[in-house]
């Protein structure tokens, strides 16, 4: 199907209805157009003229579409009120008997239901309304809705199902920009939710493949910014994702903007732009949303263990059946490690490798790194590097350099510890180049201080204030720590530098210039 200019279409329908009024027909084809373009404030005026026009013609089937298609525009901006209004008003003008307007009506209805968070009530709506659809948007629309509704009952191999009939239509070029565009991000949606990257980053490959082929098209809107900047943030494109990242912010609405400020934070925090991080998660945080383990890994690197055990551990009691518990695991996992509590660690590990089935590739290698951390913890170098070499090929399979960075730094680790420089040299080098290329300062550091000696920043600091007599009181009060994090730290110290007095640790630094 030929693809219309669309500049050019709006250009010259805006023009011919600055001379006169367009007819309803014109209209739409305008409100089209103004949507493609992203003058998304003007397509609920066009759509509101047609409908009265059609209504003035005698066309009110025209009418009743025209009014389901201004609904559904309102109900993806969030306007929820005005579209139960609209709803409201083209259910009394279905004549009796049409069943494909009634199944446009049964999904509004469903979509209104959906959008309020009763997937339950809504999802029967749907089913109705696939049964009775006969043109491919309707189709289309309806197994979207269901597809959606299944995700959110928990349902997740049906939702794909229902998600993969739709695409049929959408991919083969017969359905309109709008119905498209959201019919994509529906899709990578559910496979995000679902830790399906590789199927999440195929459909995005091809969602920019068709807005490619769309002239002047604006891509992307609201929550499908966000998903594209999470995409992009997985392969590294860590500028990009920041960009889409703060689009979103500037187009969705309180309520819903809280998932936009989160993949800010987690992009800013991730190039060591803390100060940056920190305000998108209070703003993340003040429109609803929650901010683990995004904020912990923030607190963790500024040193704040205590207060950033105490949000994971909030957050997993919190919700038991939350689909952010492996990343929540993960996390805690490494800030166990961090604070030298490796049962723990153990355990959080363990619990995530139950999250980890065959068919997703990105939790397996999620388990497979924790796996392979705790080893290291507790002193198996030689068992962690089976774990963390799958982990890194999976990393590499799912085109996300930087987890498979931090996966080789672990080996170097593991490398360091077993007495095998030259492979913990290559390992390490190989992590600098991608944190170097990616702009990961943090890491970067953390790259070049394991040289030797393996010790993290916060460790460091500790064995810097324990070399000048400090007790672990006095270092608890300068780094604002409780002293059982600093007596952790103080543990992990002494594993590392396989020392086994602060006498021995001391010396260990001013031999190793450690102490400046």
């Amino acid at each position: 199907m030929e693809q219309p200019d669309w500049p050019a279409e709006y250009a010259e329908l805006t023009a011919a209805d600055q001379r006169a009024p367009l007819p309803p027909a014109e209209l739409e084809r305008l409100a089209v157009a103004a949507f493609v373009l992203g003058h998304d404030d003007e397509v609920a005026a066009y759509r509101e003229r047609a409908v009265e026009a059609h209504l003035a013609h005698g066309d009110t089937d025209a009418a009743i579409r025209s009014g389901f298609w201004l609904g559904f525009h309102l109900q993806q901006r969030g306007d929820l009120s005005r579209a139960a209004g609209w709803q409201a008003r083209i259910t009394r003008l279905v004549p009796e008997g049409n069943v494909e307007l009634a199944g446009r009506l049964a999904m509004g209805e469903a979509a209104l239901k959906m959008n309020s968070g009763d997937a339950a009530a809504a999802l029967p709506l749907f089913e109705q309304s696939q049964r009775w659809a006969t043109e491919p948007d309707a189709m289309v629309l309806a197994a979207l809705g269901r597809g959606n509704c299944l995700s959110m009952l928990g349902r997740g191999a049906e939702a794909l199902l229902a998600l993969d009939e739709a695409m049929v239509h959408v991919t083969g070029g017969r359905i309109g920009p709008e119905v498209t565009g959201m019919a994509y991000c529906a899709v990578i949606a559910l496979c995000l939710n679902m830790y399906d990257i590789r199927r999440a980053q195929e459909w995005t490959r091809a969602l920019t493949g068709w807005c490619d082929s769309q002239p002047g098209l604006v891509p992307y809107r609201g929550a499908c910014l966000v998903h594209r900047a999470q995409i992009l943030q997985f392969r590294g494109a860590w500028a990009e994702a920041a960009d889409a990242a703060e689009d979103a912010c500037r187009r969705l609405s309180a309520g819903t903007v809280g998932s936009a400020w989160y993949r800010l934070a987690e992009v800013e925090r991730q190039r060591g732009n803390f100060d940056a991080a920190e305000h998108a998660y209070q703003l993340a945080a003040g429109d609803g949303m929650d901010v683990q383990p995004g904020l912990a890994r923030l607190r963790a690197a500024q040193g704040r263990f205590d207060v950033a055990i105490a949000g994971l551990e909030r957050a997993l009691a919190e919700n038991p059946f939350s689909p952010n518990r492996p990343m929540l695991l993960a996390a805690r996992v490494e800030l166990a490690i961090e604070c030298a509590d490796r049962e723990t660690a153990r355990k959080a590990a363990a619990e995530l490798n139950e999250f980890a089935p065959a068919e997703s590739p990105y939790l397996q290698a999620l388990a497979a790194y924790s796996e392979g951390a705790v080893r290291i913890a507790c002193g198996d170098p030689q068992g962690a590097i089976p774990p963390l070499r799958r982990a890194w090929t999976l990393w590499q399979r799912l085109e996300m350099p930087y987890e498979g960075a931090r996966t080789r730094r672990l080996v170097a680790d593991a490398c360091r510890q077993l007495g095998d420089t030259d492979a913990e040299q290559m390992e390490l080098d190989g992590a600098r180049a991608v944190f170097e290329r990616l702009g990961a300062d943090g890491d970067l550091t953390m790259a070049d201080q394991s040289d030797g000696n393996g010790l993290s920043p916060r460790e460091l600091e500790v064995l810097r204030l324990l070399a000048t007599g400090a007790t672990n009181r006095m270092m608890a009060d300068r780094l604002f720590l409780s002293e059982r994090t600093v007596a952790r730290h103080v543990s992990n110290i002494f594993g590392k530098l396989d020392v086994s007095s602060r006498a021995a640790a001391t010396a260990y630094a001013y031999q190793h210039g450690l102490t400046g």
